[in-house]
């Protein structure tokens, strides 16, 4: 029974592994609502998605997700669509539940433009 329980364990310790080594990381906070995200070769610019930052409150979000994402922070991206070249995407910091688009109008810093449903 023990040896079964070490093998399972160990399996989902090798499986879980290269999913935590490969995940994107913040490279740079470009606005309040764009991030420079790397994926082992690759760099790309995100825009988060379902989300509108007034005029007003651009600095503020922007330092609110620079406080969040310090640079090399693992995060999951979930893809909604792009625009001219520019990946669309709801993204959540690894260990957290909430995805930052939601996190900033919590905080009141941001409107949401997706119709949940």
């Amino acid at each position: 029974m023990h040896r079964l329980l070490g093998l399972i364990i160990g399996l989902l310790l090798l499986l879980s592994q290269p999913l935590a080594s490969h995940a994107a990381e913040v490279l740079q906070v470009r606005s309040a609502t764009l991030l420079q995200v790397g994926d082992r070769n690759r760099n790309y610019t995100v825009q988060l998605a379902c989300i509108d930052v007034a005029v007003d409150d651009q600095q503020r979000a922007q330092d609110w997700l620079r406080a969040e994402l310090p640079r090399r922070r693992r995060v999951n991206l979930r893809p909604k669509g792009s625009a001219d070249g520019v990946l669309i995407a709801r993204v959540t910091p690894l260990g957290d539940e909430l995805d930052l688009g939601a996190a900033l109008i919590q905080e009141g810093l941001a409107q949401s433009t997706c119709l949940e449903g």
